[in-house]
């Protein structure tokens, strides 16, 4: 897989960033992308005949429906580096629908940012949008359903959930009913914490003591914070744009986020190690407003559901291909990774040094501190235990199941 790079970074004889906007000028802003990340690299006469190409066959017909799709901080490039999915499931439900629902991907934060495009989604000013469900549940707060600390075990488990029909049931009905939102499809990771470059010359961290008492951004979940505060990582809220430059300034030793997320922000310049903690999800996933997703007839309803779970399907290899080949999320980071041009050591603790983290923070082992919350999302999910049946559900699979071999199931089938 061709490794994704910023334009900044590019050959001189590759597109700039000015030539690609010319030419998403004059063949709109989601075809040339479309076009972009169908070709991976490409010169600017072939980008130009691809987006021609790409635009005339998208408006070939009208569209009964044009779906404005806001994503946070991605663009063609950094959708390589973090799978997402976005594009994947703009190019899928056009051809599947033969043009009748069309995407209009705004990407960049032209439209919103991670914390901001639940509510506008919400608002009705875009239709459908991707963030993390952790930046989004300062409005949604029913995700925080997702990030009880140390939930899921692993990847697989996390996959293997959103595949589960019981997701229906235990996320995607209530987070409906809500808020207001359709659940389609999302990336998997688990959250660690990538420090900055304050730790560079220090040994490789091994054990969790070694962190307490440093100070550490946390997103917009609030069990995350509770998990966080228990483990004594002093969690900050500091925006996902201005994350950057609390760790370039030292006004946090590190940011409770994933490696992906490291790699498709540009943060490796800025991280030293990347402590693979594993403490709760990392779910960038996408969401539509379940208004137009109701006012849509049947028969585009059931296609918009084949279109998520095919992306499902492809988020589910690609990034588990992209976290090696591309962000170098292994021990070692393979040659010509982010993680390894940039000299982020990955910290990859031990089971046991997990299992230690697990009995100091997770509700299994510490129940008090989660019981308000729980109760909460209890009750928004009609009287469900929540945390007790994801938790069963994350260790149906084996423990040593690889993410990439996770049974893909179409959930809503037999919910």
């Amino acid at each position: 897989m061709a490794k994704a790079t910023p334009f900044s970074d590019k050959k001189p004889e590759s597109v700039s960033r000015r030539d690609f906007f010319r030419v998403a000028a004059t063949y709109g802003m989601s075809s040339t992308m479309l076009a972009a990340t169908a070709l991976g690299s490409f010169t600017l006469p072939q980008l130009t005949q691809a987006a021609e190409a790409t635009a005339n066959r998208r408006n070939k017909k009208e569209a009964k429906h044009t779906l404005k799709f806001g994503a946070s901080g991605f663009n063609e490039n950094n959708l390589l580096i973090e799978r997402a999915g976005c594009l994947d499931f703009a190019r899928d439900i056009e051809d599947r629908t033969d043009g009748e629902i069309r995407v209009e991907f705004i990407g960049d934060n032209q439209i919103c940012g991670q914390l901001d495009c639940v509510k506008k989604t919400q608002q009705g000013i875009i239709d459908m949008f991707t963030a993390s469900t952790q930046n989004s549940a300062g409005a949604a707060p029913y995700l925080n359903v997702l990030d009880y600390a140390y939930m899921f075990p692993t990847r697989a488990s996390q996959y293997h959930f959103l595949y589960h029909p019981d997701s229906q049931r235990l996320l995607r009905d209530p987070l409906k009913k809500k808020h207001g939102l359709q659940f389609l499809f999302s990336h998997c990771e688990l959250r660690g914490l990538q420090m900055g470059l304050g730790w560079q010359d220090k040994p490789l961290i091994t054990d969790i003591d070694v962190l307490k008492g440093t100070k550490n951004r946390v997103t917009g979940t609030q069990l995350g914070r509770i998990a966080m505060q228990l483990l004594e990582l002093n969690p900050v809220p500091i925006a996902w744009s201005e994350t950057l430059d609390g760790l370039k300034s030292g006004l946090i030793d590190g940011a409770e986020t994933w490696a992906g997320a490291v790699g498709y922000a540009n943060m490796s310049p800025v991280i030293s190690q990347s402590v693979d903690l594993r403490l709760f999800c990392g779910t960038e996933a996408t969401m539509m407003d379940a208004k137009v997703f109701d006012s849509m007839s049947p028969a585009l309803q059931e296609a918009v559901m084949e279109s998520a779970y095919l992306t499902q399907v492809k988020i589910q290899a690609a990034q588990e291909a992209a976290l090696v080949n591309t962000v170098g999320a292994t021990v070692p980071s393979l040659a010509g990774t982010l993680f390894h041009e940039h000299n982020v050591r990955v910290a990859p603790l031990s089971d046991e040094v997990r299992a230690k983290a697990e009995r100091i923070c997770a509700p299994e082992f510490n129940p008090e501190p989660w019981v308000q919350w729980r109760e909460r999302l209890d009750k928004w999910a009609g009287g469900i235990d929540t945390y007790t049946e994801i938790h069963k559900i994350a260790r149906e699979i084996p423990l040593d199941t690889l993410a990439e071999n996770v049974e893909p199931r179409r959930w809503w089938k037999n919910a």
